[in-house]
């Protein structure tokens, strides 16, 4: 019995101890339940995938998320090789997504401006949906106008990928492949096409295309994202500040095709050889903004002969965010979304008006097959087609 009475007794003493410590620590605005350290969530490199849909034909299309270990996130689906979505840190560390894109797959086949887009066979314009290799005349789809557009009706933004993944312990990689067959769209040659996405620990996106053919034909592949530094698709890129490392430009014609001139930037709305908002110059008096409703052409990267080299840097001062697009391509369509009308759904919600996201398409010049001037977009047996972009992001 004097046992029971003790331990009761040293219970009581223990209670009233910890109680009068638990007062004290309120009293002294430090209350301390248990000094549990919780470390953070670690972010590491990776790659999962998951069903995104079925097309109308019943195929099954998969996403792929690839994660680096500095925040970075893309999902890509088999279907067009579509960046549906890259989430990128902002100068608070904050991961957001960057890119347009729809959250469900059948809005990508009710209507998509080419939304994240792998395109092909031939990337922008070719004049009057028309081109010759020899002496042989070759006929297009018109659907842009009078003139062929990124591929035509099912260009490669409309098909289905093969993927195959590899993981490194700084990258992760998705490669797709999809065999172009002879006269596919109206192209020549059977064409073997490689997209590889490497997603790297310094928070780049590599995009690397390989092409061979065994038909003489024509190639020009690129990205066809739309980016939003901001994250807020309801908000306008005119804040965004561009920097263009190219000293020329290419006007265009009323249809948007080049007249064939390589002209200066100086003195132009054109030059963003030093950095400056979308907005300063968009809305000045000028033919070639009147007649794309805006920019929507293609700049002569700088040192055409240097292999992969920096082509834009478009830095979002308020969220810190900056995109560096570097490239071995002769050009770059730089769009600043001017047919985009409020019509399509925006994925967090509302619409995407105009001008709510930027494209930067790495590319040869638009109707290059009919400008003999320009870099030839010529591929044949025993090449292979080789070009590369990277999207890095970074903030300040």
């Amino acid at each position: 019995m004097n046992l029971l009475k003790n331990c009761a007794y040293g219970f009581l003493l223990l209670s009233l101890t910890l109680a009068n410590l638990q007062c004290k620590n309120e009293k002294n605005n430090n209350v301390q339940v248990a000094e549990i350290e919780v470390a953070p969530e670690k972010k590491t490199v990776g790659i999962t995938k998951n069903i995104f849909g079925i097309t109308p034909d019943g195929e099954k299309v998969e996403r792929y998320t690839l994660r680096n270990d500095s925040g970075v996130e893309v999902d890509i689906i088999t279907y067009g090789g579509i960046i549906t979505s890259l989430k990128a840190p902002d100068k608070n560390g904050v991961a957001e997504d960057v890119v347009l894109g729809y959250n469900r797959f059948n809005q990508y086949l009710d209507k998509s401006p080419y939304f994240g887009s792998i395109i092909g066979r031939y990337g922008n314009r070719i004049a009057k949906g028309k081109f010759t290799i020899g002496d042989k005349e070759y006929n297009l789809a018109q659907n842009n106008g009078e003139n062929h557009l990124h591929g035509g009706l099912k260009g490669f933004d409309k098909v289905i990928w093969e993927p195959s993944v590899e993981k490194g312990t700084d990258f992760v990689s998705l490669k797709l492949s999809y065999l172009s067959k002879d006269m596919e769209e109206g192209f020549p040659g059977n064409l073997n096409v490689t997209v590889t996405y490497i997603l790297t620990s310094d928070s780049s996106l590599k995009m690397l295309y390989e092409a061979t053919t065994d038909k003489t034909t024509i190639v020009n592949l690129t990205n066809h994202s739309y980016f939003n530094l901001s994250a807020d698709f309801s908000q306008t890129v005119l804040d965004h500040e561009v920097t263009l490392n190219a000293d020329r430009y290419l006007p265009v014609d009323e249809t948007l095709i080049p007249t064939g001139e390589l002209a200066s930037v100086e003195g132009t709305p054109f030059d963003f050889r030093e950095p400056k908002t979308i907005r300063e110059d968009i809305g000045k008096q000028n033919d070639q903004l009147t007649i794309g409703g805006g920019f929507d052409h293609c700049w002569v990267i700088n040192d055409q002969d240097s292999g992969v080299r920096l082509a834009a840097t478009v830095y979002h001062p308020a969220s810190g965010r900056v995109l560096e697009v570097l490239t071995d391509e002769p050009g770059v369509q730089f769009y600043s979304g001017n047919f985009l009308d409020g019509t399509l759904p925006a994925k967090n919600g509302g619409t995407y008006g105009q001008r709510s996201g930027f494209c930067l398409e790495t590319e040869h010049y638009p109707d290059s097959p009919n400008q003999s001037d320009f870099p030839s977009v010529l591929l044949n047996p025993g090449e292979t087609y080789n070009s590369q972009t990277v999207y890095r992001f970074s903030t300040k």
